[in-house]
């Protein structure tokens, strides 16, 4: 399983800390300094059932700066931003080694993949 984490949040430290009480294998991915490839999100989006504008962070202020909330579903473009701005993707997301995916908003909810 790969936790797709971001240490300064609180909802990701919370996913993290439920998979460490379960004693669950899992790689730590710090999204922001190793960011997703255009096709590993189009994966999980797929994974999650979601279409990028659902998983954008739209009050990020880079979001806010390239005026996301008035673009089209375009969902190549929408990729691309998340990938060149990765603290636009929600967190956190926890990939099981099936490909199955769940985000963590809130934390329990990524129970479902163990």
């Amino acid at each position: 399983m790969q936790l797709w984490h971001n240490p300064r949040c609180s909802k990701s430290r919370q996913a993290k800390a439920l998979l460490e009480e379960r004693s669950v294998a899992f790689t730590e991915r710090r999204y922001l300094e190793d960011a997703p490839s255009a096709e590993e999100l189009t994966r999980v989006l797929g994974a999650l059932g979601m279409e990028p504008w659902e998983l954008a962070r739209l009050d990020e202020a880079v979001a806010k700066e390239l005026g996301m909330k008035a673009w089209p579903r375009e969902r190549s473009r929408w990729i691309a931003a998340m990938v060149s701005h990765p603290q636009l993707i929600q967190r956190p997301i926890l990939i099981g080694d099936d490909g199955e995916a769940a985000l963590g908003r809130p934390p329990e909810a990524i129970l479902g993949l163990l």
